[in-house]
């Protein structure tokens, strides 16, 4: 699809020049692999993907059910169940399967891979099909590894962490009190995904920064682990939407270090785009 039927990373009234869609992060099938250096400027809106592609992290197989009744439970006692879950979380491993709707074409793109959390600040995402991309994060680094041109972009998160770190906490450790502060959060209902019984919670950000992207956001949380096991992002005015799955995820393995490393190959063309 081409690049002005995706998602960017900076505001409508940004210049052309300093926007970077989903694609050029290697989170969207292209037709053609040509490389596009990323601009200045952007930083802001690179990261909010950044840290929502993290909230992706435990999510489960795609579902096109509704949601049926509540039941009992209150908003109160879900972020309540999901809070002590995430305090004995360390990490995460899992195969990664991204789906992205574009709805003025009716075009629907999947890309596949890996993800590893630490919860030390380390992410490594590999997507291996169908453009490799690797997206490595190492407390204020990010790095955007493209394989194909042996090329590595790197960006110091800066004075944008607190941004990655409010996305990165709510899914791993946040307390529920920043949840509030950030979103307005509704039960919508219970719903069975992927042979798990789950609750369905509606959030719906407060600023107006990333509402103008993303109008609300649905997360599927497992009743019996209180981890999301599948979340739901809607674009705003588009009727676009994309959700991430991950199949086989195991908490609390042990992920060294050489998982984190730039074990970038020989002669690899390091950039530092300016902010």
């Amino acid at each position: 699809m081409a690049f002005a039927n995706v998602i960017e990373i900076l505001p409508g009234n940004a210049p052309a020049s300093s926007r970077i869609s989903l694609c050029m992060l290697g989170f969207r099938r292209t037709e053609r692999d040509v490389a596009f250096p990323l601009e200045r400027g952007y930083l802001n809106r690179l990261f909010l993907l950044f840290t929502l592609v993290i909230l992706y992290c435990a999510a489960g197989l795609f579902h096109t059910g509704a949601a049926q009744a509540a039941a009992n439970w209150t908003i109160e006692g879900v972020l309540g169940m999901m809070d002590k879950s995430a305090q004995d979380f360390h990490t995460l491993s899992a195969d990664i399967e991204h789906i992205k709707y574009t709805a003025v074409v009716k075009d629907t793109s999947i890309e596949t891979g890996h993800i590893y959390v630490r919860r030390d600040e380390k992410m490594r995402i590999e997507i291996a099909k169908p453009d490799p991309r690797t997206i490595l994060r190492t407390g204020d680094s990010l790095f955007v590894f493209n394989p194909k041109i042996n090329r590595v972009e790197e960006f110091d998160l800066g004075k944008n962490r607190s941004m990655v770190d409010q996305y990165v906490l709510l899914g791993f450790g946040t307390k529920s009190d920043n949840i509030r502060k950030s979103y307005l959060v509704s039960v919508v209902g219970e719903e069975e995904l992927d042979h798990k019984k789950t609750v369905v919670l509606e959030l719906t950000p407060k600023s107006d920064q990333i509402r103008n992207q993303i109008i609300k956001i649905q997360i599927w949380v497992d009743e019996a682990s209180w981890l999301p096991v599948q979340q739901k992002f809607f674009e705003a005015g588009s009727g676009d939407y994309f959700l991430f799955h991950y199949i086989n995820a195991m908490k609390n393995l042990p992920l060294g270090d050489v998982k984190f490393k730039q074990d970038w190959p020989k002669g690899v063309t390091r950039v530092k785009p300016r902010g």
